[in-house]
């Protein structure tokens, strides 16, 4: 059988097509992994309630339970700090490598109202940090949460604060593990963890 001129043309572009597609495959097995991306570490320096410094170097080795809120808050906050504190009591032993942090999103007036009162009285392990406008605000953008003031007649002093509700996992090196949504029970936090440590 003779081929016609655009038959040798097609099974020309065939055969080039087969063979790159197998030198593809040949190639593509030995082709390098993808360079990992740089691993996320938020950050913070804020005071405690004695006005020390605090930065997550003061908590290398143990993992952190890292939530933004305020002590007038009506339900998120106290939702989120009890499943906390539930997390800590069912961790036992394992309680003294995970150290959890509220970070207050409204410094000012939660010294005012007592920040380590406020946490303690969910667990004493909860430790309060509450900085100045430019420490809150750069803590914030570290580990990319929102935050703003908005005005409420109806809440004390006449303004709440508005703000991300998660709960976050940074690990013993300092790098970001996960966030929980707002509503996860302690029992899957805790489960979580517990695979870590």
């Amino acid at each position: 059988m003779r081929l016609t001129g655009l038959q040798k043309i097609l099974w020309a572009a065939a055969g080039i097509a087969t063979l790159a597609y197998g030198a593809f495959m040949v190639l593509s097995d030995r082709a390098p992994l993808p360079v990992a991306q740089a691993a996320f570490r938020p950050t913070f320096a804020l005071p405690d309630a004695e006005g020390r410094l605090r930065t997550p170097a003061d908590f290398a080795g143990k993992h952190m339970l890292v939530f933004f809120g305020f002590t007038n808050c009506p339900d998120v906050c106290p939702t989120t700090l009890s499943e906390v504190a539930q997390v800590m009591d069912d961790l036992g032993d394992d309680a003294a490598r995970v150290q959890p942090l509220l970070i207050s999103i409204d410094p000012e007036r939660d010294r005012r109202l007592g920040l380590a009162e406020f946490v303690t009285a969910f667990h004493p392990s909860i430790l309060g940090l509450a900085g100045d406008a430019a420490q809150t605000r750069a803590a914030a953008d570290s580990f990319k949460i929102f935050f703003e003031r908005e005005e409420d007649p109806s809440a004390p002093d006449g303004y709440a604060m508005s703000h991300s509700p998660a709960l976050y996992l940074i690990g013993p090196d300092g790098d970001w593990l996960r966030q929980f949504t707002y509503g996860t029970p302690a029992t899957e936090i805790l489960a979580d963890l517990q695979s870590r440590l």
